[in-house]
């Protein structure tokens, strides 16, 4: 008995000790249960627009626990498709992020003030069951992106009210009945993107600049295999005779670009020449016209695309060995070139089943970049290998999407007894909208800001060459095809090029 004593008083330590550890972990659980607590209402509470409550059960109420809206009328919801275009100047992207002004922002609030979504439910997307098509990104424009959500469609005068309150960038076209399970994003067959770009884009390297330097050596090497380009020869020729009488001889070309290269404050004169060469080479490039042989040069490269294609080497962070980075392309055409206010113009249209990102802006980027350096077509076919190849994206300015496409979802809506997806009957509006707030836009910005110069101008004048090789970065645009690299560590150059050109550090 007394053993047994005394092995109960050794082990009431222990049991303390289990008791205490019991108790401190019930506390740090409802600590936990808190703080879950406090970060939920905190969230809450940045939820809230221009309403004052918190969410009980769907419904927006105050701290008390009162209806904020207890007097609006309960109405009967259907799920529908919305037609809408845009035009994405000054708006961060389609998808909402707040505080950021977007594309869904502005229609959501549109919808609300509408009556179109509850009051009751203006504070929360998901209950209204809201899913997008495309997500388009920064400045992006569309003329017809899809919406699907949870609407009230009883007044018939409903897409009016909506656009009343929305900005002119923004148009609703319409709707459609769709059945409960539809998703516009899932089953979206495919997508049309238009890409706008003046045809000066395809001229040749300026000849003393780094690339055609660059060029020059690897076909001396590899003699053969570039292809020569006489407009191009005669464009160059003629302008540096514009430069000689205008007094800016080769030497002092020499200075400005050593210059600039090596960020070197320029002397008065140099600065007077800079400015006389910069408005000698707009008015040139302004009256270019691209020749019919160099647009179908420009149209079989994006043929190429065509069909089936790993596109690892389009977008970024994807291995070659990703299953998802394999694409179909189902058609891409060119038009004719058309001139506005002085510049030529091409519109490329690119029609795939799915894209990721900055694939598109690549894939022209790719194209232009063969076109105009004159290395072989195939080159593009190349970077569908295993081979890493850096691929500077195009300026984003020139791309809108066309449309989604609904061919194949289109067949079951009709055992639904529903109208098919397609804009075929908004074309005349959409076409305005486009001319107005998207290519009128696109055209303008380009005069001002030279914003496709900026951007081949810089890759022209670029010396960069891979971290781990020491190969010219862009190397695989010359006689010497695409060598191995440091793969993915020189994207960060590729990438500093472009925040180059944003910050107009182009090299006449």
């Amino acid at each position: 008995m007394l053993q047994l004593t005394k092995r109960l008083l050794l082990k009431i330590p222990i049991i303390q000790k289990l008791m205490n550890q019991t108790i401190i972990e019930e506390q740090m659980r409802n600590g936990l249960k808190q703080e879950n607590q406090i970060l939920k209402k905190t969230h809450l509470q940045k939820s809230k627009d221009s309403w004052k409550g918190t969410r009980t059960r769907g419904r927006i109420v105050t701290e008390n626990g009162q209806a904020v809206y207890g007097d609006e009328e309960r109405r009967p919801k259907k799920k529908v498709a919305c037609m809408i275009g845009y035009c994405g100047t000054g708006y961060h992207g389609m998808q909402l992020n707040p505080p950021a002004r977007t594309i869904e922002g502005d229609l959501f609030d549109a919808f609300v003030k509408a009556g179109a979504i509850s009051k009751n439910n203006s504070n929360d997307l998901k209950k209204s069951g809201f899913q997008r098509a495309a997500r388009t990104d920064k400045g992006v424009h569309a003329a017809g992106n899809v919406v699907s959500l949870k609407m009230i469609i009883e007044d018939e005068d409903i897409v009016e009210k909506i656009n009343s309150y929305l900005p002119d960038q923004i148009r609703l076209w319409g709707y459609e009945r769709v059945n409960k399970s539809f998703d516009c994003r899932k089953m979206c067959g495919s997508r049309v993107y238009e890409y706008l770009m003046p045809t000066y884009s395809f001229l040749p390297p300026k000849p003393t600049s780094p690339l055609a330097k660059l060029i020059k050596e690897a076909d001396t090497q590899f003699p053969g295999s570039t292809r020569s380009d006489p407009e191009g020869e005669v464009f160059w020729k003629e302008l540096f005779e514009e430069y000689e009488k205008a007094g800016i001889t080769l030497d002092i070309q020499e200075q400005i670009q050593q210059a600039i290269s090596e960020d070197i404050t320029m002397t008065v004169m140099l600065e007077e020449a800079n400015k006389k060469m910069k408005k000698l080479s707009n008015e040139f490039r302004r009256k270019f016209r691209c020749s019919s042989e160099k647009l179908q040069l420009v149209r079989d490269a994006l043929q190429i695309y065509v069909g089936s294609h790993n596109f690892h080497n389009f977008t970024n962070g994807k291995h070659f060995r990703d299953p998802s980075a394999r694409r179909f392309m189902k058609s891409i055409t060119v038009s004719e070139p058309i001139v506005v206010e002085g510049t030529e113009w091409v519109s490329i249209k690119i029609h795939g089943q799915s894209f990721m990102l900055h694939q598109i802006r690549k894939m022209i980027g790719m194209a232009t970049l063969v076109v105009r350096t004159g290395c072989p077509l195939d080159r593009i076919k190349e970077a569908f290998g295993a081979d890493k190849v850096n691929i500077p994206k195009a300026p984003s300015l020139g791309l809108l999407l066309e449309q989604t496409v609904y061919d194949a979802y289109n067949e079951k809506l009709k055992d639904f007894g529903y109208n098919p997806l397609n804009f075929d009957k908004f074309e005349k509006e959409m076409n305005e909208f486009k001319m107005k707030h998207i290519y009128d836009k696109i055209y303008d910005e380009e005069v001002k800001e030279n914003v496709f110069y900026g951007f081949f101008g810089f890759i022209d004048g670029f010396n960069g060459s891979d971290e781990v090789s020491g190969t010219p970065i862009f190397s695989f645009l010359t006689a010497k095809g695409i060598e191995k690299t440091g793969g993915d560590k020189t994207s960060a150059t590729v990438n500093s090029t472009e925040t180059s050109v944003a910050e107009n550090k182009t090299i006449e």
